[in-house]
C-alpha cells in the first residue's frame, strides 16, 4: 500500500471506514499505527475520533476517512449515527479478553444490522494484541469461525509490533474496490455521504486506546 501526504488533495475515491468494538481493545492504537506508523498506549476515546489517510491501492488514489468510536455503552447513542454511509466496518476485539470477543455477537454485530445503511458494506474482524500470545484466551480458529458465520474478512494483528496492521486496512479497502455499489458511493462520497460534516467537535473527541 503506497501512502501519500495527508495534505494531498487529489483522490479518485473517498471511502468512509468505521472502527467499532469494546473499550480497551486497541482501536485507537491500531488507527494510530496505521496512519502514523507509531505506537502509543492511549487513554479511552471519548465519543468519536477521526483520521484521514491518503493511499494508492489497486491502482487507485484513495482518501480514507476513518472514524474511531468509543466502546463504552454511554456513548452508543452518539456513535450510532456514524454507521451511516460507511463502506467498511472494522470490528476489533482483544485476543486476551474473552468478553471483548463475546460482545461481538451480543452487541456489535447487532449494531451493524441496526445502523448500517449499506447492505454491501464490507466487514473486517480484527483480533488485536497477538504480541501477548502467552495471555491469549481467544483462539484464531474461534475468530475464523465467527468471521465465517457473519460474513467478515478476518485477520489477527498487533498494533504494538505492527504485525498485519496495514493488511487489515488494505484487505478491507481492496474488497470495497471490488464491490461496484460501494465504488459508486465512494466516487461521489463527498457529495452523497457528507462525511466531513460529521467531524466531531474538539471537546467530544480525544485519541484513546479503545
Amino acid at each position: 500500500m503506497a501512502t501519500t501526504s495527508s495534505g494531498e488533495a487529489e483522490f479518485e475515491y473517498l471511502f468512509k471506514l468505521l472502527m467499532i468494538g469494546d473499550s480497551g481493545v486497541g482501536k485507537s492504537t491500531l488507527l494510530l499505527s496505521f496512519t502514523s506508523n507509531t505506537f502509543e498506549d492511549l487513554s479511552p476515546t471519548i465519543g468519536v475520533d477521526f483520521k484521514v489517510k491518503h493511499v494508492t491501492l489497486g491502482g487507485k488514489k484513495l482518501k480514507l476517512a476513518i472514524w474511531d468510536t468509543a466502546g463504552q455503552e454511554r456513548f452508543r447513542t452518539l456513535t450510532s449515527s456514524y454507521y451511516r454511509g460507511a463502506q467498511g466496518i472494522i470490528m476489533v476485539y482483544d485476543v486476551t479478553r474473552r468478553d471483548t470477543f463475546t460482545n461481538l455477537s451480543d452487541i456489535w454485530a447487532k449494531e451493524i444490522d441496526l445502523y448500517s445503511t449499506s447492505q454491501d458494506c464490507i466487514k473486517m474482524l480484527v483480533g488485536n494484541k497477538v504480541d501477548k500470545e502467552n495471555e491469549r484466551v481467544v483462539s484464531k480458529k474461534e475468530g475464523m469461525d465467527f468471521a465465517r458465520e457473519y460474513g467478515c474478512l478476518f485477520l489477527e494483528c498487533s498494533a504494538k509490533t505492527r504485525v498485519n496492521v496495514e493488511q487489515c486496512f488494505e484487505e478491507l479497502v481492496l474488497k470495497i474496490l471490488e464491490t461496484p455499489s460501494l465504488l459508486a458511493e465512494g466516487s461521489a462520497g463527498v457529495k452523497r455521504n457528507n462525511i466531513f460534516k460529521q467531524k466531531p467537535q474538539p471537546d467530544a473527541s480525544t485519541s484513546g486506546c479503545c
